[in-house]
This record gives C-alpha cells, structure tokens and sequence, in this order.
C-alpha cells in the first residue's frame, strides 16, 4: 500500500523501455469539456483521483488528474467551518491528497506511512476538519510521483470576516512544470549522472564570452575552482526545460492563459508554485504590485516588481491595470524556459513577451567558502569537500536583532558520511537577498527580509531550546539528505513537546537551494523583526545559508518535514518531526 523510499529508487534503476507510464501533461483549451467544474465550494466536496486523456499543445497523452484536469478543480472554503473532503481513488495505485499549509488534525493530513495509510485503488477516503485559517494554500498528493503527474490544484479560504483588501477581480494563478518523460525515468537518469539535464554547463564554446565579462585568467581560473569540488557553477536545477515545459493553470505559453479585468480597478492575483522541480521568478512586465500575503497569511503590504516564488510557496498580489494587456512571466530560475499568460480587457489581447535573461552562475561566496583564501592553492578537495581549516577568524555575527545567540556553523565533518560532499564553511543570513540570478536588474525585487505579519504578535517568548539540522546532498550520486543521512522508513522523529518553543536552525551544506515545508504548524521566519516575523509553512534556503525559524508545538501528533523538490524528497530529505502530548 505505501511505496516506500527503496521502492522508489528500485523502480527507477530497474525502469526499461517497456514501462509505460502516465504522462505529466496538462489541459489546454480543447480539453477543457472535460474537465469538468473547476471551483468547487465546500462544506462538501467530492475529489475523483484518475488517468484521464487530455491535450496540450496539440499532442494527445494520459495525465494523472482530480476532477479530470490539471490543475485540479479550485476548493472554495469558509474559514471558521467544518467541512467533508471526500477523495475516491480510481488508479491502480495507493493515492493521497495533502492539504498544504492547512492546519488540520494530523490524521487528516494525507501523508502515506506518517499521517494514514494513503487510499487504496477504489476506495474514498473521507478528510473531515474544522477550517482554521483563510488565504491561499493548495493541494496535491504525497504518493509516488502522482504531484508531478498531475495531482495538485487551489485553495482559496474565505475569511470569515469581512476581508479587509475590497478587490473589483481576483485571479487564480498556478504555476507548474510538467514532462512527457516518466518520472520514474527521470529519476533514472539523475541516478547515473546528476548534470543529465544541464544543458547549461560551462564548455570551451563559451568561454570567450565569459572571458569578456571578466577576464581570461578570472574565467579559467574560475573553472579550475569548481573542477577540483567536481561542482558545476550551473547546476541551479535538477531538471531544465530542456524536458520541462512550463505552465500557468495548465496551459503551456502559446495557449495563454487569459484573465480579463477593468482598466483601472484593483484586483488581487493567487500565485503559487505547484512546480515538481522548478523554481519561478515571476513578474507582470509595465505593472507593479503590491505583496499582501506569503504563504496565506497576511503581511504589511509591500510594494516590488519581482518575486521568486519557490516550490510550495504562495504569495498573493494587488495591482491596479491601466493599460490593455499585460504578460504574466513566470521565468525558471535557471532562465530554461517560462510559464505565460495575459491580464487584458479582451480575450484575445496579448502584451510583449519579456527576452529571457541570461543564465546565473553560483559563486565561491554560495558555496560558503571564504573569498579571502585563495582558492587557487593546492587544497585537498576530496569528495567530503570539508573547508573547516584554521583560519585566524571567527563565525561571521550575522544575528538579526532580537534573534537569540545562534550555534556556530562549524560542524565536525564525521558527522556528514557518503551522503554529503560539502561543508559550508561559512554559512550566513541571507534573507536579504532575492537569490542566486536576481537583484541586478533595474527593478526591486522582493526578499525575504521584507515581509513582515499584518498583526504582529503580542510578546514573543524565547526558545525553550534549539535544533540545529544540516541540508547535504552528493550529486554525483544523486544523494539528498538531513545531516548526511537519506530518510528511511523508522528512523527517530524529531521530537517535540506540546507547548514547547523551539528554533530551528538550518545550514545549508549544498550549492542547491532548497524549499523546506513542515506540515501542520506555522513557523515565524527569523528576519530580525522580532514579533513581526512572517508566518510561514515552507521556506527557500539558499546555497551556504544559514536561517532559522521559531515553531510552537501545538499540533499533536507525526507530521512530515522535507524538501519540496519532489525528486530530492524522494532521496532522502525528508524526516518526520513528532508532538508528544
């Protein structure tokens, strides 16, 4: 009934030719007759797990969708109700649905081997909780590969009070990426080599372009920098758009998605990242916006041209169109390719497609290493890659006011076994910055380090205690894992008590970021602004970073925690943290 982790890579090492299965497509306007309804409001409401055949970009194919599309029908819910999910499972596999960032009785959180059994093929499963919340959440499944086939889809939550922000329109906008490519298969293929889908790579063909920019020696040398860390400088994704197209509601950029407005009246845009493997940095080219809420819950408003979404994030949007057409541009963060769509007072309208910006490069200060060595020495760069030498300095002070005293970075690298090629040596805050590709264009872009909660809270206590956790990975073996070691199945939870206050703190050993959700509670973001920190349920640490977030175990019960890559969760980034009454 659950597949478990070495299930997973056993199917993928042993995937030939002859299996068949289903694609990760989406609907375009010719399949939408049958999708079926696409808002359904609650208290009750019935979801159908199923392969259906649909279109996109004129090529028929098998998806893995809920109500007969992808994304799946938008839930509609009342905060402050009780309400009936009930989830009928047509595949000939276990399936599940997990309502990301609700807060709901961990029995209901639809997590196979953590929370329940996942749903047996023909049978429902009834999901029944008190709505606790309002803003934008989703949903999707948490069996196997099905959230990258297919199974995901909105929710909004009504407050319920009257909502302070009066909007004349309101648009909900999915972003996701989708393959014809068997998940599986990818997996596969990431297992021989993790750079099988960088199409990016530094090669000899481009180095007199990146010698122009700084200098023949500066380019070589760089190079023999990440040659020796057997690293590449362009490994910003797993998989590229090179096997992804990426999309907006389901629809792939030349079927362009169109929401129709009034020139002239507020509206408020739902974005969220229901990507497998793709981070996005979106934008409305001409049209600026103001951000109300992260992750559902409201924030002081912030005024930017650009955000990066991570995977699993939600922001929401308020903006005042005065022009005919606007693009909605969803870009990857490794500018492979972009998700589309238009605001317009028609139908019909299009706007500019922005160019694609060139493609990022990490850097030695991502990696966490200290710029002031001299990277050209001859340094024993074996494959645990640990920099913790004695070096005549002490952990970089980068505590945000009212933040309590951090655990240095410095770790003993015995504690990082096959499951971890690096150390960060030193890894810092950097919630100040938009991440690795952005920040240099003429234009603000958001940070974490702007967002603050509407309501702060009254008087913030200090922790009871801290836990320090070290994201690792090894991708030349496709390796991802917590403190260098992959998940399995009965390993020891984190623990925590009911009542407890506890900072956790993450250190980022990887040169991949990471969208980290805990499931089940809210944790408050440290940001250095004390009782104002956001509320959040998943959070991207960048390479060489070091952040920490504040949870107040209040929600009894096993709830899982874990990168939101789909394919790095699969290998191991995953743990599950545990509320003892």
């Amino acid at each position: 009934m659950n597949r478990t982790r070495r299930d997973l890579l056993r199917d993928a090492l042993s995937f030939g030719a002859a299996t068949s299965l289903p694609s990760f497509v989406t609907s375009c306007s010719i399949a939408r007759a049958a999708r079926g309804e696409r808002v359904l409001r609650g208290p009750t409401i019935d979801l159908i797990i199923e392969d259906t055949e649909i279109v996109v970009n004129g090529r028929k194919t098998t998806a893995t969708t809920v109500n007969g599309g992808i994304p799946g029908p938008e839930i509609r819910l009342r905060e402050g109700t009780d309400v009936l999910l009930r989830v009928t499972n047509r595949l000939k596999e276990s399936s599940s649905i997990h309502w990301h960032g609700l807060i709901v009785p961990y029995k209901m959180d639809g997590v196979p081997g953590v929370s329940f059994d996942g749903i047996p093929p023909g049978e429902t499963f009834e999901y029944r909780f008190r709505v606790r919340q309002s803003g934008t959440y989703w949903y999707h499944s948490h069996s196997g590969f099905q959230e990258q086939t297919g199974v995901f889809g909105p929710i909004v939550i009504e407050p319920e009070i009257p909502d302070p922000i009066e909007v004349d329109a309101e648009f909900t906008v999915m972003l996701s990426d989708w393959t014809f490519t068997s998940p599986y298969r990818i997996l596969a293929n990431l297992k021989k080599y993790g750079g099988y889908y960088n199409y990016q790579r530094r090669t000899l063909a481009n180095l007199s372009e990146e010698a122009d920019r700084v200098g023949l020696q500066e380019a070589i040398a760089d190079r023999l920098r990440w040659g020796r860390m057997r690293m590449d400088s362009t490994d910003l994704a797993d998989i590229t758009g090179r096997n992804f197209t990426y999309l907006m509601n389901g629809l792939a950029p030349d079927d362009n998605w169109t929401g129709v407005f009034k020139k002239g009246k507020k509206i408020r845009i739902r974005v969220t990242n229901a990507a497998a493997a793709t981070t996005f940095d979106f934008r409305i080219p001409g049209l600026r916006f103001q951000v109300v809420q992260a992750d559902g819950q409201p924030i002081t408003p912030v005024e930017v041209d650009e955000l990066r979404v991570a995977i699993a994030e939600s922001y929401d949007l308020i903006a005042v169109p005065t022009e005919e057409a606007y693009t909605l541009f969803a870009e990857a963060s490794d500018r492979s390719g972009h998700a589309r769509g238009t605001l317009a007072v028609l139908d019909g309208l299009s706007a500019p497609i922005p160019k694609r910006r060139p493609r990022a490069t990490l850097t030695m200060m991502d990696m966490g290493m200290d710029m002031d060595m001299d990277m050209g020495m001859d340094m024993d760069m074996d494959m645990d890659m640990d920099m913790d030498m004695d070096m005549d300095m002490g952990p970089m002070d980068m505590k945000p006011t009212c933040e309590a005293s951090l655990p240095s970075a410095r770790h003993d690298r015995n504690k990082h076994g096959a499951g971890n090629t690096m150390v960060s040596k030193l890894a810092r805050s950097r919630v100040h910055e938009p991440g690795v590709g952005l920040g240099k264009d003429p234009w603000t872009v958001l940070t974490y380090a702007d967002l603050r909660r509407a309501l702060p809270a009254p008087s913030p206590r200090d922790p009871d205690r801290e836990i320090e956790l070290h994201l690792t990975g090894n991708m030349e073996r496709y390796m991802w894992s917590i403190d260098g070691v992959p998940y399995r199945e009965g390993m020891p939870p984190i623990q925590m008590a009911k009542g407890e206050r506890v900072r956790f703190v993450l250190i980022n050993d990887t040169m991949m970021a990471h969208p980290m959700h805990l499931h089940g509670m809210w944790f408050e973001l440290d940001v250095g602004a004390c009782g104002a920190n956001p509320l959040k349920h998943t959070v991207q640490i960048k390479p060489g970073e070091r952040l920490s977030w504040l949870v107040d175990a209040e929600e009894v019960g096993s709830w899982a925690f874990h990168c939101h890559i789909l394919y790095h969760m699969h290998m191991g980034m995953f743990r599950v943290v545990e509320v003892t009454p």
